[in-house]
């Protein structure tokens, strides 16, 4: 079985965790934290880093450093993960959606100034797959309406926009260091930003909001989201190789575009001549005509022995956020198609280029086999 996404991982990252485990640092508090917030920072080009538990809790984090509260709107893409979401609802925000774009499938930033209201108070931008937000326009809306930017990059370590790196370029990020990311930490997180004030909203919010000057003392209420030296510790060592695995997954970023263009009736992600992306994921949407959802592409392939994942699912149709009295009757045509026609093929970095062949063809028999053109 040639799986979806697998970290590769050499032998430093037992080398540091033994080193937690002899030393007894274990915890929050061991120096591997805040040496992996300082590195990835500064490898990201930000001045403060704040490392959680998970991509999650980065993003909760970074609205509440961010002052999003109670009756604000964020507005964020339909077609993301529930955690963007969630972490709006979580702080008693409103969510409030755009559609993506057809060929990034990243939020489409012409229809940003539209849903814009009096009670907006963050744009969240997430780029999606390993390819960056068109971000200069949306920063001009922000700076017109006086709007945070939060950015998820949770998928686009080491990818640029206009030669900056994704998450240095709005007000704060919030990142994911799960098994599946660029460089992972097993589960983990982190918020950058160069805001000091915004820096020490997410260090409190992430340690249950104790006071500086009175310890058990708290005027707001936090959590706990700490990272422990033992993932950080992992995180470290991933980051001595960050570079090198961002060069593995454009490699067969490239090899994966060569293989597939001669299968007719399938669409890769479009890279912008103003974005270097990472192909986080490497992902097809398949054309209508050929008469294949998705779901059956990924069937018949796992049969040949071959990982896929779906797309994902847009925010409107999440049953969960319908029960909260959002999005109904809502709908985003590029959403809907997209999630429906839309799946990851296998992109771990272990991966060789013979297996991609391996996966190219057996897409081409599928869709050859299974299509009604």
């Amino acid at each position: 079985m040639i799986p979806v996404n697998l970290p590769l991982l050499n032998g430093k990252e037992k080398e540091f965790l033994d080193k937690c485990i002899e030393t007894g640092w274990i915890s929050s508090d061991g120096p591997f934290v805040s040496e992996f917030e300082r590195k990835f920072g500064n490898f990201i080009g930000t001045n403060h880093g704040i490392a959680v538990c998970n991509g999650t809790a980065a993003l909760e984090t970074a609205l509440f450093a961010a002052g999003v509260e109670k009756g604000n709107e964020v507005i964020m893409p339909s077609f993301t993960i529930i955690s963007c979401a969630l972490a709006a609802i979580r702080l008693g925000a409103v969510p409030v959606l755009v559609d993506a774009e057809p060929d990034t499938w990243n939020m489409d930033v012409s229809q940003i100034e539209f849903r814009i209201t009096s009670k907006t108070k963050a744009i969240m931008a997430v780029h999606i797959y390993g390819h960056p937000v068109d971000m200069d326009p949306l920063l001009v809306i922000a700076k017109k309406h006086n709007l945070v930017v939060v950015e998820d990059a949770a998928e686009v370590h080491g990818a640029e926009y206009k030669g900056r790196k994704c998450g240095s370029i709005g007000d704060i990020s919030a990142w994911s260091f799960y098994a599946n990311k660029i460089i992972t930490t097993g589960e983990g997180g982190m918020v950058l930003t160069s805001n000091a004030k915004m820096a020490e909203r997410a260090s409190s919010y992430r340690n249950l909001c104790f006071r500086p000057e009175k310890r058990f003392y708290h005027t707001q209420l936090g959590y706990n989201f700490r990272m422990t030296n033992m993932q950080a510790a992992i995180g470290l060592a991933q980051m001595e190789r960050i570079e090198e695995f961002i060069q593995i997954k454009r490699r067969l970023g490239e090899y994966y575009r060569k293989g597939l263009m001669d299968i007719k009736g399938i669409k890769v992600q479009e890279e912008k001549d103003w974005a270097k992306m990472v192909y986080w994921m490497y992902c097809i949407e398949l054309d209508d005509q050929l008469g294949l959802d998705a779901d059956i592409v990924m069937a018949e392939l796992k049969k040949k022995g071959i990982g896929t994942r779906p797309f994902f699912l847009g925010l409107h149709v999440q049953p969960a956020l319908h029960d909260l009295g959002l999005f109904k009757n809502e709908h985003y045509p590029v959403t809907e198609r997209i999630s429906r026609l839309g799946l990851y093929l296998p992109s771990g970095m272990a991966l060789k280029e013979k297996e991609i062949d391996e996966v190219v063809e057996a897409l081409k028999c599928v869709i050859t086999d299974k299509a009604n053109v």
